[in-house]
């Protein structure tokens, strides 16, 4: 049972660096902007600042997110830090596409009806299986621990193209707005997920967030892919 499991940041990292080991390297702990050398050097794509969503306004805060946050405060916690984005390079890019990758293959998505027998219910794939939120939780956090800076890694709700709630992480960078998906191995800009991006969350703040397409309503929950 979920509830029987002791998440503590060491047995999340421990997680998460079983998920990654095979790629990204085990146990490796990095400084903010130092990352690892990889085997295969991929050329970091060099995009103009126009490609940056712009937040239209505030948003209501996603349910999942909120009682997330309630069953584990001390992963919410915002670090009272100036909003910073990721200084891509071709190091950094190898991290966010390999963590991407890694995880989307450990991961086996099911969805939260199947898993805990509630509609909806955000937390970490402790057990190897979950659905989209649980793999941007996870991303999200494995990326914090190699050193990504925790502003630049959003949380973000979407529609996806069947026109239901989806969510993927935002890392934003000093080249644009890039997404770490479930659905597809491959990190892309915003602009060309063919998503319809509704609200992520601040850059100041992990609980305040902010809504990227005004007039569209946010799906009430996100499903499972």
């Amino acid at each position: 049972m979920w509830g029987d499991f002791d998440m503590t940041t060491k047995n999340i990292w421990g997680y998460a660096v079983f998920a990654v080991s095979m790629i990204v390297g085990a146990g490796a702990h990095a400084q903010v902007q130092q990352f690892p050398k990889t085997k295969t050097a991929v050329v970091a794509p060099r995009l103009p600042a126009t490609t940056n969503a712009v937040p239209v306004g505030d948003a209501r805060p996603v349910w999942g997110w909120l009682d997330f946050c309630r069953r584990m405060p001390a992963e919410c916690r915002g670090s009272g830090a100036r909003p910073q984005d990721v200084r891509l390079d071709t190091a950094s890019w190898n991290v966010l596409v390999e963590v991407n990758r890694s995880i989307n293959a450990a991961i086996e998505p099911i969805t939260d009806q199947e898993h805990w027998s509630v509609p909806d219910r955000w937390d970490y794939p402790s057990d190897g299986k979950g659905d989209c939120e649980d793999y941007v939780l996870l991303k999200r956090k494995v990326l914090i621990e190699r050193g990504f800076p925790r502003q630049a890694l959003l949380v973000t709700v979407v529609v996806d193209h069947n026109g239901e709630g989806h969510a993927v992480l935002t890392a934003k960078t000093d080249h644009g707005d890039f997404v770490l998906d479930n659905m597809r191995d491959e990190v892309r800009t915003w602009v060309s997920t063919g998503y319809r991006f509704v609200k992520r969350q601040s850059q100041d703040d992990p609980n305040r967030w902010v809504a990227l397409d005004d007039g569209m309503a946010a799906p009430a929950q996100v499903a499972a892919h």
